[in-house]
């Protein structure tokens, strides 16, 4: 019953935030938000870097919200090298994590919950298919795959070449939305609207290969 409250209020906590920053938003407007964030210098980078790399850490905290964010906090390509720096950084240390402590450990961070998602991963035979891994990489569920694969005899060159494949591919589209709906960039929003349903058919072709990877 704990650890249900505690994905309670961690969900709550994330909502509060997002609804305080498009209060934030509305009220303000971008532009000005954007220039109260650059007079935090390094320490508003930072802390979108802390929260996305805590909400791949803990997979139970929703993470895709923080991509959003950093294009319309940061713009493009700031907030695209804020989020992809944190992502290399969160799945590294999860693989590493999995590998070094095992399952047990693993568990501690994703919770009862969610570890059977993280066994399906690592019994869906990623290990010896790169492009697969890539696939699933790329989707969603990225966060326990990175889990997921550190269980299995994968080595660490096969693993990052995949990761940076994958992060390069999966997050331009989704930092662009924020970027384009608070900027009014109407062709960088078509492009991450066709890029986000690009990864959505990909996430639904992989269920239908690998059902027994992802549940």
């Amino acid at each position: 019953m704990s650890r249900r409250i505690g994905t309670w209020i961690k969900w709550l906590l994330v909502g509060l935030a997002l609804a305080l920053f498009f209060w934030a938003v509305n009220r303000y407007g971008v532009t000005r938000l954007r220039e109260q964030v650059e007079l935090l210098g390094p320490w508003a980078p930072l802390g979108l870097f802390a929260a996305r790399f805590l909400s791949i850490l803990f997979p139970a905290v929703p993470g895709t919200a923080y991509s959003i964010l950093g294009g319309t906090l940061f713009g493009f390509g700031k907030g695209l090298a804020v989020v992809c720096l944190a992502d290399l950084a969160s799945c590294s240390l999860n693989f590493w994590l999995a590998r070094r402590y095992g399952r047990g450990l693993v568990q501690r961070f994703v919770g009862n919950r969610f570890i059977e998602k993280v066994d399906r991963f690592s019994q869906g035979y990623l290990e010896n298919n790169f492009f697969l891994m890539v696939g699933f990489l790329m989707t969603g569920f990225f966060d326990f795959v990175a889990y997921g694969v550190g269980l299995t005899k994968t080595s660490p060159l096969k693993f990052l070449p995949a990761l940076v494949l994958s992060i390069a591919i999966s997050n331009p589209p989704i930092v662009a939305i924020g970027a384009g709906v608070f900027e009014g960039g109407k062709m960088l929003l078509g492009v991450a609207l066709l890029g986000t349903f690009g990864l959505a058919l990909l996430t639904g072709y992989l269920k239908k290969r690998k059902p027994d990877a992802v549940g």
